[in-house]
């Protein structure tokens, strides 16, 4: 089974760390994805730019309208993903209490099944 861990930003969170917290939270990342790679469950992990660098689209009368920064009206943002397989939801929570990022007030790491793929995924 595969399933998406999203890990949820909430910026003054971030900002509220230290140097050394953030150091920590990346070195945490780090060991966690040597794990998941040992274990054969990574598939794939993600990290995405500040929303302040994305753009929003959609399609009015026919043409593209571009917009800047992020869609939803939130404080947080979907800052990165991994996808791993394993054996169960059981499993998949599991791995998602091992991310750094649970431990931190204002970090969030959704768990979600993927019930449709298609095609390969390079970053």
């Amino acid at each position: 089974m595969r399933f998406q861990i999203c890990l949820h930003i909430d910026p003054a969170a971030m900002d509220a760390l230290t140097d050394r917290e953030k150091a920590e939270l990346g070195s945490g990342h780090g060991r966690f994805i040597r794990e998941l790679k040992d274990s054969g469950e990574l598939v794939l992990t993600q990290a995405l730019a500040d929303p302040a660098q994305s753009a929003v689209v959609a399609v009015r009368d026919g043409r593209p309208v571009v917009t800047d920064g992020p869609f939803l009206a939130a404080k947080e943002f979907l800052g990165g993903c991994y996808l791993v397989e394993c054996e169960n939801r059981e499993r998949a929570i599991e791995l998602a209490a091992r991310i750094p990022d649970a431990a931190i007030p204002g970090l969030g790491v959704e768990v979600r099944q993927v019930i449709f793929s298609d095609g390969e995924l390079s970053a």
